[in-house]
């Protein structure tokens, strides 16, 4: 069995969910075939995402770490392919800090890729029919602060786990007029739990095209 951690935020910015969390909970209470799956939900705030997070993998122990937030807006689930070393915060976090330009962690590297198979990744979710794509930008709030965080943990201390961040769109009972991108969460799931079982099976990447123009 492969040891996965999987997490998911709570909700933020006046919202009642975060289908993030909501679909960690459904892969983890149904995961795929060889996988052993724990959800772990984190504070949308930052520098205490971080401390839950590096709490979890502490006591999980996990060969495979996944993080997932929510991304309103983007029509599919989204796999980052990079995090970069700065929080710049639009809104306030859950417990009111703005930072504006602050690293996330001091006189660390501009960026750290993804340990993640992406591509393959992506592959697998397209292949269970979920709508996906690979992203070049984990924005600058807390799910990059998440993303980069554990970046920078894997690459220093546990350089045998691999990890990344995904981001997922809103939930239908988010948008109720329609006015926006929306996927039912077990979609989401299902589309989860596809890539958590390409990238514990992947360790050479696809090579196919992903990019992007602008």
């Amino acid at each position: 069995m492969t040891r996965v951690l999987l997490t998911g935020f709570e909700p933020f910015g006046g919202e009642a969910v975060n289908p993030s969390w909501q679909a960690a909970e459904l892969v983890a209470a149904a995961p795929p075939e060889g996988l052993a799956v724990t959800a772990v939900q984190l504070p949308c705030v930052f520098g205490e995402s971080l401390t839950v997070l590096r709490a979890a993998v502490d006591r999980v122990r996990p060969e495979l770490v996944v993080c997932l937030g929510q991304a309103g807006g983007r029509p599919g689930v989204t796999v980052e392919r990079v995090a970069i070393n700065v929080d710049d915060a639009r809104i306030p976090d859950n417990a009111g800090a703005q930072p504006i330009d602050e690293p996330v962690v001091p006189g660390g590297p501009a960026a750290y890729f993804s340990s993640l198979p992406v591509k393959a990744c992506v592959a697998a979710m397209r292949s269970a029919g979920v709508p996906t794509a690979l992203s070049n930008t984990a924005g600058t709030f807390v799910c990059n602060h998440v993303a980069y965080g554990l970046g920078h943990l894997l690459a220093t201390e546990l350089p045998g786990v691999r990890g990344g961040f995904v981001h997922v769109p809103w939930a239908p009972a988010q948008v109720p007029d329609g006015g926006a991108a929306a996927l039912p969460v077990d979609v989401v799931a299902a589309g989860i739990g596809a890539l958590l079982v390409a990238a514990a099976a992947t360790t050479t990447d696809l090579r196919i095209t992903e990019g992007a123009t602008h």
